[in-house]
C-alpha cells in the first residue's frame, strides 16, 4: 500500500525590522516551537484515534465482521507557498474491510444477510482517468430504449427467454429463478452483481432486469419492427454476448468470478498467473506454430477447423488438440492450466456455439492471436483493431489463412511479436477487474435511468447476498474457493473511471472502416501468397 502525505508548510516573515530585537526573536522561536509541538500532538492524537477505532471494532464487533486498515492520501490540490522549511504529516483515512459474516448453521438456522455493510459510496481518490473505449458501446446497447423507456409491459416480454430476474431495491438484491442455467453460470453472474454492490454501495439505482445464460442471443431484430406497436420497443434482456442482428444487452460473463467446473480461476488471480506464464518462455523461443486446444464438437465451425490440423500440407504450421474435459476432471486438471499454454508464438481463437469465454485467455498470452472472424461479440472486443491487437482469419478460408499467418509471422518476427504484445497489453490494461466492475456500474446506471415502472420485489423472489451464497458451501470445493478469491472486501477506495461519450456516427464509421481496411489488407496478402504458390 502506497504511503502518501500532506505537506504542511511554514513561511518566514520577509519584512524584518531594521534593528534586531532579542525579545521579539525569542518570542518568534517560542511560537515556532509551540506550532511544531501542536503538529506533533495532532499526529499522535490521530494515531491514537486510529488504534482506538481498530481495537473497538475488533474487540466489540469481532474479527470475523470487520477489519480496520488505514490508507494515506496525498493532498495534490494544495498550492505550496514560498518556504525554507517543510514539515510532512500523514492524515490517515480509515477503511473498514468487511469479510463474510457466516453464522454457525444447523438444522434450525438459516444464513441471513447482514445489515451493516456501507450504503453510501465515499471514495478517497477521485476519478482521474477516462474509461477504455469499449465503454462507449454502452450507449449504443441501450439506445433502442432511449425514447420509449422501459415499461412493465416491455420488460415482461423478455421473461420467456430469461433464466432469472434480478431486482435491486435500496441497494439490496433479490433473485427470482425461473430456470437453472448450465453449470454455475447463473450462480457466478449473480455473485458478480453482488460484488459490484459491495464495491460501489448506493450507486446502483432501483431496477429490475432479466438475464439469459445460454450461449446465443435471443432478442433478434427481425422480430421487432419500429412501425409496429405490437412489437416495439423490443424487450430488454441481459446476456453475455451480442450480435449485429440482435438487441441483447451485453454484460460481463460469469467466468470473471471463476469457472469451478473447469478449474478456471477468477480473473484477478488468473490474469496474474497468465503474466507469470508469459515470462516462462520468451517469444522468440516459443514453438513457431499456431496452437488451439478446445472442444471441437460444440459447433460446425470448430469441427471444420480440425481439418486444418498438421498434415503433409500444413505441418508444422497448425497444431490443434481436442480437449477432453471428462478426462481432465478425472486427472485433476493437470493438463489444462491456462497459464501453462502460452508456449506457442501464435494462438487461435474460434467461436464455439457462440462467443467463447476463451477469448480473453487466448488474447492474454503475448502470442499473436489468430482470430477467426467472430459472428458474436462480448463487451470488450468491439474496440479492438485487426493487425494492432490480433491477426484476422476468414471463417470460410481458415486453413490457408492460418498457414499464411504463421508463415508471415516467422518471416516478420518483430512485427508479429508486437501484435501479440499489444493484444496482451490491451487485455491486461483495459480488462483489469476494476474496469469490469466500472463497466457493470455504468451499464446498470444507464439501464436504471430507462425504468418507467415501479420496481417491486416479486413474491417468489429471495433476498440474496454474499453470505447466503457462500457461507452454506462448506465442502472446501472450487465453488467456494472462487467465491472467496473474488470477494470484494470493502468499497472501492477509488471512484469509477470517467464514462467516455458515445461514438458519434462519423467516429463509429471511422473505427469500422479502420477494422475492415486491416482485414482486407491481410486478405490481399494471403491471396497473393497462395496465387504465387499455386493451388491451396
Amino acid at each position: 500500500m502506497r504511503e502518501n502525505a500532506h505537506v504542511v508548510q511554514s513561511t518566514e516573515d520577509h519584512h524584518h525590522q531594521r534593528h534586531h530585537n532579542p525579545i521579539t526573536s525569542l518570542n518568534s522561536k517560542l511560537a515556532k516551537t509551540w506550532a511544531t509541538t501542536k503538529v506533533f500532538i495532532f499526529v499522535l492524537f490521530i494515531m491514537f484515534l486510529s488504534a482506538s477505532v481498530s481495537w473497538m471494532y475488533t474487540s466489540v464487533l469481532g474479527e470475523n465482521r470487520f477489519q480496520v486498515t488505514s490508507i494515506f492520501i496525498r493532498n495534490t490540490n494544495r498550492t505550496p507557498t514560498t518556504t525554507t522549511t517543510k514539515t510532512i504529516t500523514d492524515i490517515p483515512k480509515i477503511i473498514i474491510k468487511i469479510p463474510l459474516n457466516c453464522t454457525s448453521l444447523n438444522s434450525t438456522t438459516t444464513q441471513t444477510c447482514p445489515s451493516n455493510y456501507p450504503t453510501k459510496f465515499e471514495p478517497a481518490i477521485s476519478s482521474s482517468e477516462t474509461c477504455p473505449d469499449y465503454f462507449r458501446w454502452i450507449h449504443r446497447d441501450l439506445k433502442v430504449w432511449q425514447k420509449t423507456g422501459i415499461t412493465r409491459e416491455t420488460l415482461e416480454k423478455a421473461r420467456p427467454n430469461a433464466h432469472f430476474r434480478v431486482v435491486i431495491k435500496s441497494g439490496r438484491l433479490y433473485v427470482h429463478q425461473y430456470e437453472k442455467a448450465f453449470q454455475t453460470r447463473d450462480v457466478f453472474t449473480i455473485w458478480g452483481i453482488l460484488q459490484l454492490l459491495r464495491m460501489y454501495p448506493g450507486q446502483i439505482p432501483d431496477l429490475e432486469l432479466l438475464f439469459l445464460c445460454h450461449d446465443r442471443p435471443a432478442i433478434w431484430k427481425r422480430n421487432f419492427k419500429k412501425n409496429s406497436k405490437d412489437t416495439w420497443p423490443p424487450p430488454p434482456l441481459f446476456h453475455y454476448c451480442g450480435h449485429r442482428d440482435a438487441y441483447d444487452i451485453v454484460f460481463p460473463d460469469w467466468s470473471f468470478w471463476g469457472w469451478p467446473e473447469l478449474n478456471i480461476k477468477e480473473w484477478n488471480k488468473l490474469s496474474v498467473a497468465l503474466k507469470e506464464g508469459n515470462k516462462r518462455v520468451k517469444w522468440e523461443d516459443r514453438v513457431p506454430s499456431a496452437y488451439w486446444k478446445g472442444n471441437p464438437h460444440v459447433s460446425p465451425i470448430r469441427g471444420d477447423l480440425m481439418r486444418c490440423n498438421f498434415s503433409d500440407k500444413y505441418d508444422p504450421m497448425v497444431r490443434l488438440y481436442v480437449q477432453d474435459w471428462r478426462s481432465e476432471i478425472e486427472a485433476g486438471f493437470r493438463g489444462s492450466n491456462l497459464e501453462d499454454q502460452c508456449t506457442h508464438r501464435y494462438k487461435i481463437y474460434i467461436e464455439g456455439n457462440a462467443w467463447s469465454v476463451s477469448e480473453k485467455y487466448i488474447l492474454s498470452c503475448d502470442s499473436m492471436t489468430l482470430l477467426v472472424k467472430p459472428e458474436y461479440y462480448d463487451f470488450f472486443i468491439r474496440s479492438m483493431v485487426p493487425m494492432k491487437h490480433f491477426w484476422p482469419i476468414r471463417p470460410n478460408n481458415k486453413c490457408s489463412d492460418l498457414k499464411f499467418a504463421v508463415e508471415w509471422g516467422n518471416n516478420n518476427t518483430e512485427k508479429a511479436q508486437i501484435i501479440g504484445r499489444q493484444g496482451s497489453g490491451y487485455m491486461m490494461k483495459n480488462l483489469e477487474m476494476k474496469y469490469v466492475y466500472d463497466y457493470m456500474l455504468y451499464v446498470l446506471q444507464g439501464y436504471g435511468k430507462l425504468m418507467k415502472l415501479d420496481v417491486t420485489v416479486p413474491v417468489n423472489a429471495t433476498e440474496v447476498c454474499s453470505e447466503t451464497m457462500a457461507c452454506p458451501i462448506t465442502d472446501g470445493g472450487l465453488i467456494r474457493q472462487c467465491m472467496d478469491d473474488s470477494l470484494v472486501m470493502a468499497p472501492s477506495v477509488k471512484a469509477a473511471c470517467d464514462m467516455p461519450p458515445p461514438y458519434r456516427d462519423y467516429e463509429l464509421k471511422k473505427l469500422l472502416k479502420k477494422q475492415v481496411s486491416a482485414e482486407r489488407k491481410v486478405e490481399k496478402w494471403t491471396d497473393e501468397y497462395w496465387n504465387l504458390r499455386g493451388p491451396k
